[in-house]
């Protein structure tokens, strides 16, 4: 401690005084003993005043109190060394508390512009939140995700501080109506969703029902086209509820399985029977374009005709082979009847044996196509037309040219 003492004096009738730039002035009296101890005792409080200030000044340097604060205590401080009765370096103290004062007027300054700063952030991130949730609340439909970040901007809130009362509440006034707003219309939304969805529900059971009729059906090629038109009504009809929409897809999809696997079972059994149909008539072929035309007209001629008959009885083949199939039976016969052409130009329609056997193979063509009508069967009877109408076109030709 500095030697305070010697800022002052004290008189014989122990007047105590301290020294200043201005002059003596009057601090107290001492009447309890040596001068010495009065002016120690002086000193003392000077001390006290010296270690206050030192406090203050640390915990403003530190940044531990409030500028604000500090530089209140340091002007009562300042304020009372006119008066103060104690002995010491006034004047010192008093510099020292100016300067003081100077540094906690600029951190004071400071702290009031970070808080007027703080304030402002907050009143700009609480407006930039109650915008957010009024855009929200207009506009979205992405419910879910609008609805979990209302609630997050709700959390956030409540994080902000800073915001005078007034502004707050205000702000908070809109926030609540976006958030109400939000909800009345999601509210709204979900109401004629489900009005929606029971329409959809009463169209896709009229579908479905429509499906399981046509399930049973034979007509192949019609009801796979209606089926189809059955399953783009579907697509383009709303959903049901979940619950519903699984059940009436499963009766749908169970329909159309049901009538697709028929047809398949039919059409690959029909696939067995042509591909059976196309080795015979392969077998057919293949003795027929073995025929010795050249050296045995009448015999090649009398085998193609057996030939063209087991043809027409051995029924359907693959689509794409039977033009092949047909054009190459065609060539062999176009080249028996050039044969026999030339035969029939040496010899008397009378005696011409190809028109006698023409003649016969007709009526043995019609005999077949009288045994398929008395069966009833119209693929046989259609069959044996064709070829009834080709051998008589052919006998004809026959006639003409004789």
């Amino acid at each position: 401690m500095s030697d305070w003492t010697a800022f002052g004096r004290v008189d014989a009738d122990g007047t105590v005084y301290v020294k200043t730039a201005e002059g003596e002035r009057v601090v107290g009296s001492w009447q309890a003993g040596a001068p010495e101890e009065g002016l120690a005792h002086f000193a003392r409080r000077f001390a006290d005043l010296v270690t206050e200030v030192d406090l203050t000044e640390a915990r403003l340097n530190s940044g531990a109190a409030d500028a604000g604060h500090s530089l209140t205590t340091i002007r009562r401080i300042r304020a009372s060394l006119a008066e103060a009765h104690v002995v010491g370096d006034i004047d010192a103290l008093a510099a020292r508390l100016d300067k003081l004062a100077a540094v906690a007027e600029e951190k004071a300054g400071e702290a009031r512009a970070a808080k007027d700063a703080a304030r402002a952030e907050a009143l700009a991130r609480k407006t930039a939140l109650v915008e957010e949730a009024e855009k929200l609340a207009a506009e979205s439909t992405g419910w879910k995700t609008a609805g979990d970040r209302l609630k997050e901007i709700l959390d956030e809130w409540k994080t902000i501080r800073g915001v005078d009362k007034k502004t707050d509440g205000e702000l908070w006034k809109r926030f609540a109506a976006a958030r109400d707003g939000f909800t009345r219309r999601r509210g709204a939304h979900f109401a004629s969703l489900d009005q929606q969805r029971k329409q959809a529900q009463t169209v896709k059971e009229e579908l479905v029902a429509e499906a399981e009729k046509l399930k049973d059906s034979t007509e192949w090629a019609a009801t796979a086209n209606q089926l189809k038109d059955l399953m783009n009504q579907w697509k383009a009809a709303p959903r049901a509820s979940k619950e519903a929409e699984q059940k009436l897809w499963e009766r749908f999809r169970a329909a159309q399985d049901a009538f697709f696997s028929r047809r398949s079972e039919v059409f690959s059994a029909r696939d067995n029977e042509q591909r059976a149909n196309l080795e015979r008539k392969q077998a057919l072929l293949a003795e027929a374009e073995a025929l010795d035309v050249e050296g045995d007209p009448k015999g090649a001629q009398a085998k193609l005709r057996e030939i063209q008959a087991q043809w027409h009885e051995a029924g359907r083949v693959p689509r794409e082979a039977a033009a092949g199939l047909e054009r190459r039976l065609r060539a062999v016969d176009d080249k028996v009847r050039e044969v026999m052409d030339s035969a029939w130009r040496r010899t008397t329609p009378q005696d011409n044996p190809l028109l006698a056997q023409m003649r016969a193979q007709v009526a043995e063509a019609e005999d077949r196509l009288a045994r398929a009508q008395a069966a009833g069967d119209s693929r046989r009877i259609k069959e044996a037309e064709q070829a009834l109408a080709s051998k008589r076109q052919f006998l004809q030709l026959a006639e003409q040219a004789g």
